[in-house]
C-alpha cells in the first residue's frame, strides 16, 4: 500500500535523526554554545554599573542600554526560525555566531569612537540582539545568519527522538545559566583586575573559537556552502514546508504557548538584566563573585533536573499536557513567588537564596512551554519558537525599561519584583487554562486527537 505524502515526510524525519553518539556530542557542543551566547549577551548587564560610572548613566539611560538588546533582538526571530525548519538549524546557528562573536569582541572599541557612549552602546546592543536573533543581510531582500533558539528548537524538533527531547532541550537550556554563571565569576574578576573592557573581548572571542569547533569537526563545508547558495538564490519555499498560520493561529492552545513563553522570557530578562545591579546597590559591601554566581550555579542542575524529571513522569503514563503544566506551576509559579519575597528582605544572605530559588526554578520553563511548542507543531517548530520569542523579547523590551524606570521613579526595588510576579502570573494562568500538547500542524484530517 503506497504510503501518503505526510506518512513518507514523517518516515523520513525519523531516519534523519541523530544516532546516539551524534546526539550526545551535539548536546554537549550546543551545551557550550548556549553558554558563550550568554556570555555574550550578560556582559552588559556585568558591566552597567562600572560604565555607568564612567559615562555618568543614570537609571533611565542604562535601562535604554540595557533594553536596547530585545530592540534588535525582537525583530529577527521569526525569519530566522524559518531559515532553521528551512536549511537546518546548525547551519543556522554557526552564522549567526560567528556575527554576534564579532560583534562583542568589538563593543569596546565602538564605545570611543566619539563622545556619545550612551548612542554607540545602544547600537551595539541592537547589533548583538540582531545577530543572536537573525543576523544581516544578502539576496534581493534580505539573508538571515539565524537565530539562535528559534534553530536551536527547529533543530532539535527534527533530530531527537520525542521520548528524549525534554532532557537534551533543558540539558542544553542549563547552557544559559552556566555562561551567565561564568561571566559572574569571571566577569567579575576580570572587572576589577583588567576592566570593564576585558570581559567583551574574553566572551567574544571565545565565541569564535567554538564557532572554528564547530565548523572543522562537527559540519561539513559541502553542507554549508549549500546552505548559504540557498539564501543567496531565495529558492521558493516547497509547498509543504509552508507554514500553516491560519490553521495555527486557530487554536487557543497555540496562543496559550506564546503567552506563556512571553511571560517567561519576560520575567527572565528583567531579572538577568537588573539582578546584579540591586545587589551592586542594596548591597554595596558584597563580593560580586558570591550574587553573580550562587544563583546560576543553582540554576544548572535544577534545568537539567526539570528535563530528567518531565521525561521520566511521561514514561511513567502521566499525560504530557499534565507534566508541561506542572513545569509551568514551577517554572512562572513557584519562582515569582520567590521574586517577590526579593523585594522584602534586607539580608544579603536570604536574597541571595530567594534570587537562586526564583533563577533556578525558572529553568522548568524547559521542559514546559519551551518543549510544548515542539509538541504542537513538530513541523514548523523553529518558526512557531521564533513567534513566541518574537512576543518575549518585545515584552523584554518593556519590561527591563519599565523596570528601570519604576525603580528611578518609585527609589524602591520592591515594584520591580512585583513586575516580575504580575507578568509571571499571567502566563501561568493563561497556560493553565488553554494549554494543550496534541499535534495541530497536520491537516485537519490527519490531526492527532
Amino acid at each position: 500500500m503506497q504510503q501518503s505524502p505526510e506518512e513518507a515526510r514523517r518516515d523520513a524525519a525519523e531516519d534523519a535523526q541523530w544516532s546516539r553518539p551524534e546526539c550526545q556530542a551535539w548536546t554537549g557542543t550546543l551545551l557550550l554554545g548556549t553558554c558563550l551566547l550568554y556570555c555574550a549577551r550578560v556582559s552588559m548587564p556585568i558591566c552597567t554599573v562600572s560604565m555607568s560610572q564612567d559615562f555618568g548613566w543614570n537609571k533611565k539611560e542604562a535601562g535604554i542600554v540595557l533594553s536596547s538588546f530585545f530592540w534588535g533582538y525582537c525583530l529577527t526571530q521569526i525569519v530566522g526560525g524559518h531559515l532553521g525548519d528551512r536549511i537546518g538549524g546548525e547551519k543556522v546557528i554557526l552564522l549567526s555566531a560567528s556575527a554576534w562573536g564579532f560583534i562583542t569582541a568589538a563593543t569596546p572599541l565602538l564605545a570611543h569612537l566619539g563622545s556619545a557612549q550612551l548612542v554607540f552602546m545602544t547600537f551595539s546592543r541592537i547589533l548583538t540582539g540582531l545577530l543572536q536573533g537573525r543576523g544581516t543581510a544578502a539576496s534581493v531582500q534580505l539573508s538571515a545568519l539565524g537565530v539562535y533558539f528559534p534553530a536551536l528548537t527547529s533543530l532539535l524538533s527534527q533530530k531527537v527522538r520525542e521520548s528524549e527531547r525534554a532532557f537534551t532541550y533543558s540539558t542544553v537550556g542549563a547552557g544559559s545559566q552556566f555562561g551567565t554563571l561564568v561571566t559572574g565569576a569571571v566577569g567579575s574578576l576580570l572587572l576589577d583586575w583588567y576592566g570593564w573592557q576585558s570581559v567583551f573581548y574574553l566572551s567574544g572571542g571565545l565565541t569564535l573559537l567554538w564557532v572554528y569547533y564547530v565548523y572543522r569537526y562537527l559540519l561539513s563545508e559541502q553542507d554549508l556552502i549549500l546552505a548559504l547558495s540557498v539564501l543567496a538564490q531565495g529558492l521558493p519555499v516547497a509547498r509543504h514546508s509552508r507554514v500553516p498560520w491560519r490553521q495555527l493561529f486557530r487554536k487557543p492552545s497555540i496562543w496559550a504557548a506564546i503567552f506563556s513563553q512571553l511571560s517567561a522570557a519576560c520575567s527572565f530578562f528583567i531579572l538577568l538584566s537588573w539582578l546584579p545591579t540591586f545587589f551592586k546597590e542594596t548591597y554595596p559591601s558584597s563580593k560580586g563573585w558570591v550574587f553573580n554566581v550562587v544563583p546560576w550555579l543553582v540554576a544548572i542542575p535544577a534545568s537539567v533536573l526539570s528535563g530528567f524529571l518531565s521525561d521520566h513522569l511521561i514514561s511513567q503514563g502521566y499525560r504530557t499536557i499534565t507534566v508541561r503544566k506542572f513545569m509551568q506551576v514551577m517554572g512562572l509559579g513557584l519562582s515569582s513567588v520567590f521574586a517577590l519575597c526579593l523585594g522584602h528582605t534586607s539580608s544579603f544572605c536570604k536574597s541571595v537564596f530567594f534570587a537562586s530559588a526564583s533563577i533556578g526554578l525558572q529553568t522548568f520553563n524547559h521542559s514546559g512551554v519551551s518543549v510544548n511548542i515542539q509538541d504542537l507543531a513538530p513541523s514548523c517548530a523553529g518558526v512557531l519558537f521564533g513567534v513566541a520569542n518574537t512576543a518575549g523579547a518585545l515584552a523584554g523590551v518593556v519590561g527591563v525599561g519599565l523596570g528601570g524606570y519604576l525603580i528611578e521613579t518609585t527609589g524602591s526595588w520592591t515594584s520591580m519584583f512585583n513586575l516580575v510576579a504580575a507578568v509571571s502570573s499571567l502566563g501561568l494562568c493563561t497556560f493553565l487554562m488553554f494549554g494543550k500538547a496534541q499535534r495541530v500542524d497536520l491537516s485537519p484530517a490527519r490531526e492527532d486527537l
